[in-house]
């Protein structure tokens, strides 16, 4: 491609994603003035829960991993121009095999998370394989099924914690795992763990992937312009079928990571959201594995700061919710304009 066109096109992907964003944030401010609340004052507020003390900064990042890993996931299937919005489905089923591992074996450390980090990845690739092969094998759409996958893993974890694994006399919990299977904590006062440095590597690996590689520049190409990639020799559907296989395993990892890390232990509801949070992510930060770790930070940052917003506010920390709702609407309007707008019918994907 020209540079030149290249990065005129650049240019107006930026523009439009800041643009939008600015949009989210201006009706996110008018909807704050009618609760009678400042809009600078629940910023204020918003920015001394994520980032007040170190101990608010750590919370910022526990907040962060799940999401930055799951908008990893995200990344993958949309490289590859598949919608997995399955994610909080194979983050729950990673999640809990993962602390079946944990509480059931008894192994060496460094052993142990291996041996539960890889269940759970072969559990969220295993739970969107179904899913992929319809895509595949007959062009259902992907975004239905894994919704609906979402539901289906959610009371599938539950019936397992309350009816076969429960907790003798606990709650609707999982036994603890054995410690042999923690993440190793990085700081004293927080639980958040390595769990971030294996988000950040993940990105880093994910990104050189689609930049350097063949294969990487394979599924590049069947997301952007899937006939031309049929045309030159491509497997069109062997790839789909790999990106959504790869983008589930990524989401188990974030489930796993949540169990071995934070929790250490698995129950229902353990990681609200955090799936959907990712693909937010993803989609803000334009399907770029690096520019995800911002957009990650900034979700887990909303996430974190709100719990000082209703101590030292009336606003409700709801306000968050509605606020991911308007960043939502605004980017898909914007990405819908800009693909409509794109004369060759072909996506472009940045780093």
């Amino acid at each position: 491609m020209n540079p030149r066109l290249f990065s005129d096109r650049l240019m107006r992907t930026l523009t439009g994603q800041a643009l939008a964003f600015i949009i989210a944030m201006a009706i996110g401010a008018v909807i704050i003035l009618m609760i009678d609340e400042n809009p600078v004052t629940v910023l204020l507020t918003l920015m001394r829960g994520a980032f007040g003390d170190e101990e608010k900064i750590a919370g910022t990042l526990l907040q962060t991993t799940p999401i930055l890993i799951c908008g990893i996931a995200a990344c993958i299937g949309l490289r590859g121009g598949m919608f997995n919005i399955g994610i909080e489905g194979q983050l729950f089923l990673g999640g809990f095999a993962a602390a079946w591992v944990g509480f059931t074996f008894d192994l060496p450390p460094a052993l142990h998370v291996l041996a539960a980090i890889t269940l759970a990845i072969v559990a969220g690739a295993a739970w969107v394989a179904i899913p992929a092969f319809f895509r595949v094998q007959f062009g259902t759409n992907e975004v239905v099924s894994t919704i609906l996958a979402n539901y289906i893993a959610t009371l599938l974890t539950s019936y397992f914690t309350i009816f076969l694994f429960k907790r003798p006399g606990g709650w609707s919990e999982t036994p603890p795992i054995h410690e042999s299977a923690y993440l190793p904590e990085l700081f004293s006062f927080s639980r958040l763990n390595i769990g971030l440095l294996i988000g950040l590597a993940l990105a880093v690996m994910v990104a050189a992937f689609f930049r350097w590689t063949s294969t990487g520049y394979a599924v590049t190409m069947v997301g952007s312009a899937p006939k031309f990639a049929e045309y030159g020799g491509i497997n069109v559907r062997r790839v789909g079928f790999g990106v959504l296989l790869a983008s589930g395993a990524v989401g188990g990892i974030a489930g796993g990571i949540e169990t071995l890390g934070v929790h250490h232990r698995f129950m229902e509801g353990f990681a609200p959201g955090f799936g959907f949070d990712g693909v937010i992510a993803a989609l803000l930060a334009n399907g770029s594995p690096i520019g995800t770790i911002f957009t990650a930070l900034f979700f887990g940052a909303l996430r974190s700061g709100s719990l000082l917003l209703e101590v030292d506010t009336t606003a409700s920390r709801e306000i968050i919710t509605v606020i991911q709702a308007l960043i939502i609407l605004a980017v898909s309007a914007d990405l819908l304009m800009r693909r409509r707008g794109d004369r060759t019918g072909a996506r472009r994907w940045k780093f």
